[in-house]
C-alpha cells in the first residue's frame, strides 16, 4: 500500500512538473512571438513612410510583406487584428499608392509639355531675325524628337509601374 501510495505522489508530482514546464514554454512561446510581432512591425514602420513618400516603393516591399506573411501566419494575423486591415499593406494603402503615382504621373506630364513649348517658343522667338528657314526648322524637329523620345521613356515607366500596382490590389 505504501509503494501505491509513493507511486501515485510521484506521478502527481510528475504531471503537476509537466504542467509547469508546457506553461513556461507556451508563455516563452508567447514572448517569442509577441518579440516577432514587434519586429515585424517595426521593418515595416519604415516601409509605410516610403510607400508614401515613393508608390514605386511598395513594389519593393509588398513581396517582402507576402513572404513574412507566410513564414509568420500567427504574428501577421495578430497584427492585422491590431491594424483592423491587412497589415502593412491594407487595400486602402495600395489604392493610395496608386493613386499617387497617376497623380505624380499627371503633374510630370503638365511639365513636361509646358518645358518643350516654351523652349519652342525660345527658339522661334531667337530665330525670328534670322533667315535660314531650313535650320530653325530643323531644330524645331530636333525638340519636338527630344519631346516625344523623353515622354516615351516616361510613360512606358508610368505604365509598368502602374500595371505592377494594380496587381497588388
Amino acid at each position: 500500500m505504501e509503494i501505491l501510495v509513493g507511486a501515485i505522489i510521484v506521478t502527481v508530482a510528475i504531471v503537476v512538473m509537466a504542467g509547469q514546464i508546457v506553461t513556461e514554454l507556451k508563455r516563452g512561446g508567447d514572448e517569442r512571438r509577441l518579440e516577432r510581432q514587434l519586429s515585424i512591425a517595426t521593418l515595416f514602420a519604415a516601409a509605410l513612410g516610403q510607400v508614401q513618400d515613393d508608390p514605386k516603393a511598395l513594389l519593393t516591399w509588398q513581396p517582402l510583406a507576402k513572404l513574412l506573411r507566410k513564414q509568420f501566419p500567427a504574428e501577421f494575423a495578430a497584427l492585422d487584428v491590431a491594424n483592423g486591415s491587412t497589415f502593412p499593406f491594407s487595400t486602402d494603402v495600395i489604392t493610395g499608392a496608386h493613386a499617387k503615382w497617376t497623380a505624380q504621373w499627371l503633374a510630370w506630364e503638365r511639365m513636361h509639355d509646358a518645358t518643350y513649348k516654351m523652349k519652342a517658343v525660345e527658339l522661334q522667338h531667337g530665330l525670328q531675325a534670322s533667315a535660314d528657314m531650313t535650320a530653325a526648322r530643323a531644330r524645331l524637329d530636333a525638340i519636338e524628337h527630344e519631346k516625344l523620345d523623353v515622354y516615351q521613356r516616361r510613360y512606358e515607366d508610368y505604365i509598368r509601374v502602374a500595371k505592377a500596382l494594380q496587381g497588388l490590389s
